[in-house]
């Protein structure tokens, strides 16, 4: 630009100064910019910088994740999590996991870690005290029950409602049974395995999960179980999302990462390599 400047004799003074006024104010926006998009394992925003730092539940579950080893990265959600490592620049040996309950994980306040994944439903309540990334799978809902139970025959909704349901505290599974399906006196336990228990202890005669869950659950855990029915889906679950702290600078750099897995396809994989569904399993849909 300074060459142009002084071999061009007829440009005015007044216009000398405007594009000395507008490259400083480039030149002044420029590391704005660049702070904001561009990312290292070093990065200070980083809970440790060198390591990527990454929340989840404890126990796991497949086909979220297998043999309850986030470490071993097999499993949908900790396969995603180190091909987002990758993208991001780190080695398999630089993430770190931390365990906590669904309820801490969705609670506002500090969190230890970068980001969380642990079937996390994006909703515009948790959005107000955590931030999310964009939505990586949206799950349907299913009903699981024993043999014997009314649930086994539902149709409709009005047979949903006279049954005795269980749920964990803070899910969309609990949302749903009382914003969808009307149900406001279900049992509500803190983890995943207590509404087993009790599934099987004959307290609860059903209770809801994303089909994924739905189908390891009944293949392993609760053998006995099985999916009765699918459920529409609930229009205030946008589906699954990384969960951050309020307000965390990361949710850009690591954003951009999800979108350039999803672009290649990535997720897609994952999806297809472990949630698969049956496509013959009956839909109440009222």
């Amino acid at each position: 630009m300074k060459g142009a400047l002084m071999t061009d004799k007829l440009i005015t003074a007044s216009r000398r100064m405007a594009l000395t006024l507008l490259a400083g104010a480039m030149a002044a926006a420029l590391p704005v910019v660049a702070s904001a998009q561009a990312f290292s394992t070093m990065d200070e925003r980083l809970v440790t910088p060198g390591v990527l730092t990454v929340g989840t539940g404890d126990p796991v579950y497949p086909p979220w994740m297998m043999n309850n080893d986030p470490a071993g990265g097999e499993g949908f959600e900790n396969g995603l999590v180190y091909a987002l490592a990758e993208e991001l620049g780190f080695a398999p040996d630089q993430v770190v996991w931390v365990g906590q309950t669904f309820d801490q994980a969705i609670a506002p306040g500090a969190k230890p870690y970068d980001f969380s994944i642990q079937q996390i439903s994006v909703t515009e309540a948790r959005s107000q005290i955590v931030s999310f990334s964009q939505v990586y799978f949206q799950p349907e809902k299913a009903v699981i029950a024993l043999p014997g139970t009314d649930a086994e025959t539902a149709t409709s909704f009005d047979d949903l409602q006279g049954l005795r349901w269980g749920a964990v505290i803070g899910t969309t599974d609990n949302d749903y049974l009382v914003n969808i399906l009307g149900i406001d006196d279900a049992a509500i336990y803190n983890e995943q395995a207590d509404v087993f228990q009790a599934l099987q202890a004959g307290q609860i005669d059903a209770t809801l999960a994303a089909l994924p869950t739905a189908l390891f659950m009944t293949a392993v855990q609760v053998p006995d179980a099985s999916i009765v029915a699918l459920l529409p889906a609930d229009e205030n679950d946008n589906g699954h999302g990384l969960l951050f702290e309020f307000g965390n600078p990361l949710v850009e750099p690591v954003d951009a990462a999800l979108s350039a897995l999803i672009d290649r396809g990535v997720v897609d994989d994952l999806i297809a390599t472990y949630l698969v569904a049956d496509p013959d399993l009956p839909i109440i849909s009222e």
